[in-house]
């Protein structure tokens, strides 16, 4: 059956939404994009500093290249597959390099479906790249078990953020503009181990974990607090694909003057 997506609007913004089929087959909820997490201390402060400015960041992603996450529960390795989805493989490029995943909690899991992910560790930083969006990608890759996808209100060119991992095979989301740029080639059993305890968003029909609202005042302070048992992410960082740097250059070396050797001049002996 066609699976249709609802938009959740909570103040003046609008989610990410991803439909999950309910246990039946046949229904669908909504998901929910969660708010920013706030980190402390001056650290905290100059590290948001660097990442308030998306527009800092928009650097080409290599043809392929390979990210690594380092989570609560393992290392997951994403393989980046440019040609899939440009657009969102250079987002999602940049988004690893600017440090933008540190301390990023996995906080709606709906197993056989997907992991969500996405919402900066400050609301602050959050805040900004809300503001960024990207356009869409034509789908070009179907939406395979350890695909990755960037999770986005049902309406055009509204990604920025929030991705997800297909739990399952959810091709039924191709339709609807989910356009995959990677996929999980290691780590795929830390990705199943993600706790998926708490369930689905609370807004959401019969869901009994985070609230969208509270996530967006609150941060991550309001997950840790309340679903302490959340997984994370630690830290993300690019592992393969980039052109190494070039070596520095090395000061020419000073050239020996050129002694020019000349013939003597004999004068020819004049008679007496």
């Amino acid at each position: 059956m066609k699976q249709t997506f609802l938009l959740a609007l909570l103040g003046a913004c609008a989610w990410a939404q991803t439909a999950a089929p309910k246990a039946a087959g046949t229904a669908k909820t909504g998901a929910s994009r969660p708010g920013a997490a706030r980190k402390s201390g001056a650290g905290a402060a100059s590290s948001s500093a660097k990442l308030m400015n998306p527009a800092a960041w928009t650097k080409q992603a290599p043809p392929e290249f390979k990210a690594k996450l380092t989570t609560t529960k393992g290392d997951i390795v994403i393989n980046v597959h440019r040609d899939w989805s440009p657009m969102g493989a250079d987002r999602f490029y940049n988004l690893v390099r600017s440090g933008f995943f540190t301390n990023v909690s996995f906080y709606r899991v709906v197993p056989k479906f997907i992991v969500q992910f996405g919402t900066a560790a400050d609301p602050k930083v959050g805040a900004a790249w809300k503001k960024a969006k990207i356009k869409d990608d034509p789908v070009k890759h179907t939406n395979t078990k350890y695909s990755i996808t960037y999770a986005k209100p049902n309406l055009p060119d509204n990604r920025t953020t929030e991705l997800f991992i297909n739990l399952k095979d959810n091709a039924f989301l191709d339709a609807d503009g989910f356009s995959p740029f990677g996929e999980v080639v290691e780590g795929q059993d830390v990705v199943d181990q993600i706790y998926s305890g708490y369930g689905e968003m609370s807004e959401q029909p019969g869901g009994a974990g985070p609230s969208q609202g509270r996530l967006e005042a609150e941060g991550k302070a309001y997950l840790d607090k309340s679903f302490p048992k959340l997984d994370s992410i630690k830290s993300a960082a690019v592992i393969s694909g980039e052109a190494p740097a070039a070596p520095a250059a090395k000061p020419a070396k000073s050239a020996a003057p050129t002694v020019k050797k000349t013939m003597p001049i004999h004068k020819k002996s004049e008679g007496k």
